[in-house]
C-alpha cells in the first residue's frame, strides 16, 4: 500500500521540528545558565584561596573553564530533549500494533532487568 505525502503532512512536520527545536534551544539554555553558575563560584572561589590556581590559572583560563562547562551542558541538555521528544513522537506516531511493547505471549523466557 503505497502512502503519498501531502503538503500538509509535510507542513506539519515540519512545524513540529521547529517547535522540537525550540523546546531543546530552552532546556540547553537553561541547562547553561545553571552550569555557568555552579562552575563559576568554585573555580573563582579556588583561583582566590589556592596558591596553585592563583599562580597558573589566569583570567583566560578561568574564562575557558567556565564557558566549556556551559557549552558542554547546552548540548548536553538539547541532545537529551531532541531524543526524548523523537522517541516520544515515533511512538505516537506509530501503528497501533507496534505500540504494544510487552513481552507476554512471546515463548520467550526473559531475565528479571528485561520484563517491563
Amino acid at each position: 500500500m503505497p502512502s503519498t505525502v501531502t503538503r500538509a503532512s509535510i507542513d506539519q512536520q515540519l512545524a513540529l521540528a521547529k517547535q522540537c527545536s525550540r523546546e531543546a534551544a530552552l532546556a540547553g539554555a537553561k541547562a547553561a545558565a545553571i552550569a555557568t553558575v555552579a562552575s563559576a563560584i568554585p573555580t573563582l572561589a579556588s583561583v582566590r584561596v589556592l596558591p596553585w590556581a592563583k599562580a597558573n590559572i589566569n583570567p583566560t583560563g578561568q574564562a575557558l573553564i567556565i564557558s566549556t562547562v556551559a557549552g558542554m551542558a547546552y548540548f548536553i541538555a538539547a541532545d537529551k530533549k531532541i531524543l526524548s521528544l523523537a522517541r516520544q513522537h515515533s511512538y505516537e506516531n506509530a501503528p497501533e500494533h507496534l505500540k504494544n511493547t510487552s513481552f507476554e505471549g512471546t515463548g520467550r523466557v526473559h531475565p528479571a532487568f528485561f520484563r517491563p
